[in-house]
C-alpha cells in the first residue's frame, strides 16, 4: 500500500509545483525556498533536537505554550518547528526569532523524509493534530511520535477508512495519540488503533496565554463604538459579512467591522469589496483608524488574540462555508459573545459544548447571522453573559496542556544516552 501511495506521490509532483507556483502569484512566499520541500537545506549544527511539526499558522499558536515547557524544562535540548505554509513559518520567526530552529516539512516521498532526518537529526517528533504522513512515520519507527492535541472528524475518519491497510500502517508507527475527546478516540480505536497508545487530555488550545487587552485600539476608534468582529474569513463569507454589516449601520451607525481574512493572499481582494461596498476601510498596516472608520481590515498575521480584546461580539469564519470553522476558544477566552455558522466539523465537540454552556451562538444563513448579532447589539447586558459563560468555559477546561506534558516528558531520551 505505501509503495503504490508513493508511486502515486511521484506522479502528481508536476502538479503540487505547479500548485505553488499558482499560489505563489498571490503570496510570493511559495515562490521560496523549494529546495526544502524536498530535503534539500544546510544540516542543522545541533544534534537529537526535539521536533515540532506544526502545518499552519494555527497549529502553531496552539503549539506555543507547549513549546515554551519544553524549552524551560528541557534547555539543553534544541528545537526545530517545521511547517509547510508560509503563514506558519513567519509565525515561527515572528514568535520564536532565533530560539529555535526552521524549516519547511518536505514532501512525503522516501528520498525526500531521509534527507530531512539526515540534516536534522531529531530524537522525538510531536505532530501538532492530525497530520499522517506514511512515508514520514515509517521512516521515524526509531524515535518516539506523538500525536499531540489529536482531533479526528467523521469525514475525516471515514476518508482513513477507504485506505485501511495504509491508514492502520500509519497508525502503528505512533507512540502515543493525545485525543482532544473521547470521540477522537474511539474514531481512533475504529481505525485499529489499541486503546492503550491513547489519551484524552482534551485541547491545550484551553491553555493557551490570554492575550493583552488592547484598549489603545478602542480609544482611537471612540470608546463608545460598538466593534464587531469577522475573523478567519474565506471566500465567500466577506460578502455575506459585509452584507449584514451593511444592514446593520441602518441601525447602528457608529458600529465598526474588524474584518480579518483567512490569507494574506486575498487581502486586497478583500479590500475591494469592502471599498465596492462603499464603506470607508482602512488597513491595518496603514495604522489610521479614526471615528469616520467603518470597516478595519486586517492585512496582517498573527494579531487575531489580540484584536478580540478589542471588539463586542465575534464571528468565527470558516463556518458559513464547509471549511469547518476556526479556533471559537479565543474570542471565548476574552470574554465576548461567539457566532459561528453551520459548518462546524472540524470543532464539533468544541462547538456543542459552548452552546450548552450559553456561551455561543449557531447561525444557518446571513438573516440569522444578522439577527444574532443585533440581538447582542441591542442587549449589552445579555452579551456579558454570554461572554462570562465562554471565559467560564475556557477556565474550567484548563488543564491538557499539563497532561499532554506527562505524556512527552518521559519519551524525551536522556541526553548522556546520546553522548
Amino acid at each position: 500500500m505505501r509503495f503504490i501511495y508513493t508511486s502515486i506521490f511521484y506522479l502528481i509532483i508536476p502538479i503540487l509545483l505547479l500548485r505553488l507556483l499558482w499560489r505563489g502569484v498571490k503570496a510570493p512566499a511559495y515562490w521560496q525556498r523549494w529546495l526544502e520541500r524536498f530535503g534539500f537545506f544546510t544540516a542543522l549544527p545541533v544534534e537529537n533536537c526535539l521536533w515540532i511539526h506544526a502545518v499552519s499558522m494555527g497549529e502553531v499558536q496552539a503549539a506555543i505554550p507547549m513549546i515554551q515547557a519544553l524549552q524551560i524544562r528541557f534547555p539543553d535540548y534544541p528545537i526545530l518547528i517545521t511547517t509547510m505554509t508560509p503563514t506558519g513559518s513567519q509565525s515561527v520567526k515572528k514568535i520564536f526569532g532565533n530560539k529555535v530552529w526552521h524549516v519547511y516539512l518536505p514532501y512525503d516521498l522516501p528520498g525526500a523524509i531521509s534527507r530531512f532526518l539526515i540534516r536534522t537529526k531529531p530524537s522525538l517528533l510531536i505532530l501538532m493534530e492530525t497530520e499522517l504522513w506514511p512515508n514520514l512515520l515509517h521512516a521515524c519507527q526509531n524515535i518516539p511520535v506523538i500525536l499531540a492535541n489529536a482531533r479526528l472528524s467523521v469525514n475525516s475518519a471515514k476518508g482513513y477508512e477507504y485506505i485501511a491497510k495504509l491508514t492502520l500502517q500509519m497508525l502503528t508507527n505512533i507512540t502515543i495519540i493525545a485525543a482532544q475527546t473521547e470521540a477522537d478516540a474511539n474514531r481512533f480505536i475504529q481505525l485499529g488503533v489499541a486503546s492503550n497508545k491513547i489519551h484524552i487530555t482534551g485541547s491545550i488550545k484551553f491553555d493557551t496565554n490570554s492575550p493583552i487587552v488592547e484598549n489603545s485600539l478602542r480609544q482611537r476608534w471612540g470608546l463608545n463604538r460598538k466593534v464587531w468582529i469577522a475573523a478567519s474569513t474565506h471566500a465567500g463569507e466577506e460578502k455575506i459579512v459585509i452584507a449584514v454589516f451593511k444592514k446593520l449601520k441602518l441601525e447602528f451607525k457608529d458600529l465598526l467591522l474588524i474584518l480579518v481574512p483567512r490569507h494574506p493572499e486575498r487581502f486586497n481582494q478583500v479590500a475591494k469589496l469592502c471599498e465596492q461596498a462603499g464603506f470607508n476601510t482602512v488597513k491595518r498596516t496603514e495604522n489610521y483608524v479614526d471615528t469616520n472608520t467603518e470597516i478595519y481590515l486586517v492585512d496582517t498575521m498573527g494579531e487575531l488574540a489580540m484584536l478580540y480584546t478589542a471588539a463586542d461580539i465575534a464571528f468565527v469564519g470558516g463556518s458559513l462555508v464547509p471549511i469547518g470553522c476556526h479556533n471559537l476558544l479565543e474570542p471565548a477566552t476574552v470574554g465576548i459573545p461567539v457566532i459561528m455558522g453551520p459548518h462546524v466539523f472540524e470543532c464539533a465537540e468544541i462547538c456543542r459544548k459552548l452552546l450548552e454552556a450559553k456561551a455561543a451562538k449557531k447561525i444557518a444563513n446571513s438573516e440569522q447571522l444578522y439577527q444574532a448579532v443585533k440581538l447582542y447589539l441591542n442587549n449589552t447586558k445579555f452579551a456579558q453573559e454570554v461572554g462570562n459563560n465562554g471565559q467560564l468555559f475556557v477556565q474550567k477546561n484548563k488543564g491538557a496542556l499539563q497532561c499532554l506534558l506527562n505524556i512527552i516528558y518521559p519519551l524525551i531520551p536522556d541526553k548522556s544516552t546520546h553522548n
